[in-house]
């Protein structure tokens, strides 16, 4: 039975869009596969690891007889994707097998039932709903997501604190040693307040499929369910259940030394010194006197580096140490010209900020060196 028949990119779209989160070894073999669900002149491609699941359709020639089958997703996205450009596919079932061909190549699939898939269960309970422009939400990401944890025992820091309240979306990130917020401002200015953890893999999804564009994206939050709809895609993703900490007692508040740097400078016065450091032990030194901030690291080799930036800054001396990678991700992550850097004593963490600027704060612990 002959499924559709469609140009090889309009097929590879959705498909990519969907098959990021397929994990390469599974103990369900059904998970390794993308369900294909032909309806009247749509084809709508689903992928899941369980805790989410993400659709997206196109539209096919003609109207077809409802037909839904599981496929190798791997398989078929590199099948695709090694076909020439522009070229015509047409995809058959018959019996447990799907035939996909294209000018004088053939090739058949093993099927699995598509009964047999899991899918995500609706979230019961009311929902706040928003919709912001998807370069909106991709800069917020963009600005935090490199500060959440990876396989920390405390799994809740594996994710991101997503906040609407008053008319803001704020996300927030940490990793026990530094922590990123950014916010910005919504049109719908009465959405009831929530506070919900969004798994570390589907921001990472997210970060990926969203574009660079005015184009809206619906978000929807309801019991442990989080719903991101925009243009043909659907990303539903379980939410993490646990308590985030409470990121404005981390927030240092008035630090009696601040110095207004230009982010350029001081990031590559950062890199450089990082050179000298070790895999395991990346400290830096930050030594600030009158004018000057001297950035130091030595090594186990006794190899020392050492870089003087000129700083607007008067009053007693300060040796404090950081983790430089920490310093390199925020610093990368940021595309403006100054950066304000607001210090405490030896023992406090530093706060990075933009100058007059309230939407983005980034704290970093200090370090012993």
């Amino acid at each position: 039975m002959n499924l559709f028949k469609i140009n090889r990119e309009t097929l590879l779209k959705p498909l990519q869009a969907v098959s990021g989160i397929i994990e390469r070894r599974h103990t369900l073999p059904i998970l390794s596969n993308v369900l294909l669900a032909r309806s009247g002149d749509r084809i709508e491609f689903v992928a899941t690891d369980i805790e989410i699941e993400i659709s997206a359709s196109t539209a096919v020639s003609g109207q077809g007889e409802s037909k839904t089958t599981t496929v190798g997703a791997r398989k078929l996205l590199d099948i695709l994707r090694a076909l020439p450009e522009g070229s015509e596919v047409s995809v058959a079932l018959q019996e447990k097998r799907m035939q996909v061909k294209s000018g004088k190549s053939r090739f058949n699939l093993q099927t699995l039932a598509p009964e047999d898939f899991p899918r995500l269960a609706a979230a019961e309970g009311n929902a706040t709903r928003f919709t912001v422009p998807q370069k909106l939400l991709r800069s917020l990401i963009g600005l935090v997501q490199y500060a959440m944890a990876q396989q920390d025992i405390r799994y809740y820091l594996n994710g991101l604190l997503m906040v609407v309240e008053k008319g803001s979306l704020s996300l927030i990130a940490t990793d026990g040693h530094r922590l990123a917020f950014a916010s910005r401002e919504l049109d719908a200015k009465d959405l009831p307040k929530q506070e919900v953890i969004l798994p570390r893999k589907t921001i990472l999804e997210l970060s990926k499929l969203l574009s660079d564009s005015d184009d809206s994206i619906a978000v929807e939050v309801s019991g442990s369910q989080v719903r991101f709809s925009f243009g043909e895609v659907l990303l539903v993703s379980k939410l993490i259940d646990g308590k985030f900490p409470d990121y404005s007692r981390v927030i240092p508040q008035n630090q009696p030394k601040l110095l207004r740097l230009n982010r350029v400078t001081l990031l590559q016065a950062l890199q450089r010194t990082a050179i000298l450091t070790s895999d395991k032990f990346r400290g830096v030194r930050w030594v600030l006197s009158d004018g000057t901030l001297k950035v130091t690291c030595s090594n186990t080799e006794q190899e020392e580096a050492q870089e003087e930036i000129d700083v607007d800054y008067k009053g007693e001396t300060l040796d404090i140490g950081f983790n430089v990678g920490y310093l390199l991700d925020v610093l990368n992550h940021l595309d403006v010209n100054e950066v304000l850097c607001g210090l405490g004593d030896a023992n406090s963490s530093a706060l990075i900020t933009v100058p007059d600027k309230n939407d983005f704060k980034y704290v970093v612990m200090p370090m012993r060196i």
